[in-house]
């Protein structure tokens, strides 16, 4: 910026120069530093702008890394190696946290980077969770039933994508819901994630052996997907302050969850999010009775 100012400096000397043979000492003077500031504003101007034309980019290219943390999930949970298929899911989530944090830090917001986030979320928390409960339900019915992959209850597996649709659903609605500033309504779709994710990683020699497993991993599909588009109120993580009164259900749930995570390890995440809903319903009952 210097050597642009001196460059300017001196370009404004030789019209400096030039003035000096028709104007008087006062407009000789006045023109030059007129001149000069208009020079110093614009570069100054294009010195600034050049960060901001990269820095706008910053979040969604954070986005992008949560999706690409859900495609892979999704090769690997075809696969069978469901805990690093799990461990992606949970890359992703970090990626889905930090694309937020990184615009309101930067003021980067853009309508782009509110639909690649939508896009994003439905991969890594949608279909990314659906690949890995497809893959353990085609293998536990093949083991159990026999089953062809096209017939019978060989098709049953498939019903696994209704998450990945159902989250796509609550992230639509999730977009175009004012209620949901502070609070949620209805079961994020990283909690979501994050359940399944948990259950299938600790848990998926025990049900591919047990037919009546594989029966409640069906029956917890179609629970799981109504919790996504549920009207049901379910509180955040944000805390606005450090207050015991306003923050008490938080600090309850992570008192509890850091117990649970470390009891059961890796494993626990499904037990956190089994304790989020019903704390969520417990005080959304709470509310409700307060009310009335």
């Amino acid at each position: 910026m210097i050597n642009l100012l001196v460059a300017n400096f001196f370009d404004v000397q030789k019209y400096e120069k030039n003035v000096n043979k028709s104007k008087s000492g006062k407009e000789k003077s006045l023109l030059f530093w007129i001149f000069w500031v208009i020079c110093v504003y614009l570069q100054t101007k294009r010195i600034i702008e050049m960060p901001n034309k990269l820095t706008r980019h910053i979040p969604n290219a954070v986005t992008s890394c949560n999706l690409l943390s859900g495609c892979i999930a999704c090769v690997f949970a075809l696969q069978g190696n469901y805990s690093t298929a799990f461990l992606f899911i949970l890359l992703g989530a970090c990626f889905d946290f930090l694309d937020g944090l990184t615009a309101r830090a930067l003021r980067a917001y853009s309508n782009i980077g509110k639909e690649l986030d939508s896009l994003a979320d439905d991969i890594t928390f949608g279909l990314a969770p659906s690949a890995m409960i497809f893959s353990l339900l085609r293998e536990g019915f093949a083991q159990q039933y026999g089953c062809d992959s096209f017939s019978g209850l060989g098709l049953l597996p498939f019903v696994a994508f209704i998450v990945a649709v159902f989250s796509a659903l609550r992230l639509a609605k999730f977009n175009i819901d004012e209620r949901q500033t502070s609070s949620f309504i209805g079961l994020p779709t990283p909690a979501n994630a994050i359940f399944w994710g948990s259950l299938i990683t600790g848990m998926d020699e025990k049900i591919i052996a047990s037919p009546s497993l594989l029966w409640v991993t069906v029956a917890l599909i179609a629970l799981m997907s109504w919790l996504l588009v549920a009207e049901i109120p379910m509180f955040s993580l944000k805390f606005h302050n450090l207050s015991w009164k306003e923050n008490k259900v938080r600090y309850i749930f992570l008192a509890v969850s850091l117990a649970l995570l470390i009891a059961l390890r890796l494993n626990g995440f499904a037990a956190v999010i089994g304790w989020y809903i019903i704390l969520s319903l417990l005080t959304g009952q709470q509310k409700t009775d307060t009310k009335e």
